[in-house]
């Protein structure tokens, strides 16, 4: 029994970034498991809406949708507002939205840097922030995607390497500061979903990218969505005993090279 199943019958979920990928997975698994579930989005209106309206389907008013550019300090603001406005609470915020794109460091812009760090570390401490009061008084947590790469910095991705150390140490300080009350904990998923540049299987070179990928990983197997959104689960509402912590889902990848 989840910490959460004997406090209300429909808690409610924040995932930022929660149309698509594993953000969706995430959504759909609280909310087949009894949680009303906000999701925030930016340019995804589309499968925010239809994501939604699926939920709604099996549950009437279970699920809502808002957008916001969480690179934007008031849209994080207006976000906050709005989610709490929902039900009138936040029981769980699940920070997985996120910017992706390379910053070779020579070339890096000032706004590449702002919009990074913005998406990834600064817009989910503030969304924190905003709704700490709420999480404390539901006795609940918070769940940040980080990366492997907060660790192993990626190559020519210097600035989003960067914002994900960020996140991962403001798990660990988030931990201090709104413990007992709120439990907070990240995951760093490893390769779970090919990358828009890797998902043709037709292309040799695409094919040959992928085993180099795959022979670097000890269980020599792409990971899985439910990888991600269990352990986030477990995370969020089972852990009773658990902050502070980021769980690292990859496979076996952050040991080093595989022999």
């Amino acid at each position: 029994m989840d910490s959460f199943s004997y406090k209300n019958i429909h808690p409610v979920v924040l995932v930022t970034g929660g149309a698509l990928r594993i953000g969706a997975g995430i959504a759909e698994l609280f909310h087949c498991r009894g949680f009303d579930v906000l999701i925030s989005f930016n340019q995804s209106n589309d499968a925010a809406t239809k994501l939604v309206e699926k939920f709604n389907t099996v549950r009437p008013d279970s699920a809502h949708s808002l957008r916001a550019n969480l690179a934007f300090p008031d849209e994080v603001s207006v976000l906050a507002q709005k989610a709490l406005a929902w039900k009138g609470h936040i029981d769980i915020l699940i920070n997985n939205a996120s910017s992706f794109y390379p910053t070779p460091f020579e070339l890096t812009k000032q706004e590449e840097w702002d919009e990074l760090i913005g998406s990834n570390l600064r817009g989910a401490y503030f969304l924190a922030k905003a709704i700490s009061s709420s999480i404390k008084n539901r006795q609940g947590s918070i769940v940040n995607l980080v990366d492997t790469h907060s660790d192993r910095p990626l190559a020519n991705y210097p600035v989003y390497s960067i914002a994900k150390a960020g996140l991962k140490a403001m798990t660990k300080s988030l931990a201090i500061e709104l413990g007992p009350s709120v439990r907070t904990n990240g995951v760093s998923p490893g390769a779970i979903l090919w990358p828009p540049s890797l998902e043709d299987s037709e292309d040799p070179q695409v094919l040959k990218r992928r085993e180099e990928v795959l022979a670097r990983i000890p269980m020599k197997a792409l990971g899985d969505i439910s990888d991600i959104t269990e352990t986030v689960y477990f995370l969020a509402c089972s852990a009773r005993y658990i902050t502070g912590q980021v769980i690292k889902v990859d496979g076996g990848r952050s040991l080093g090279p595989a022999n």
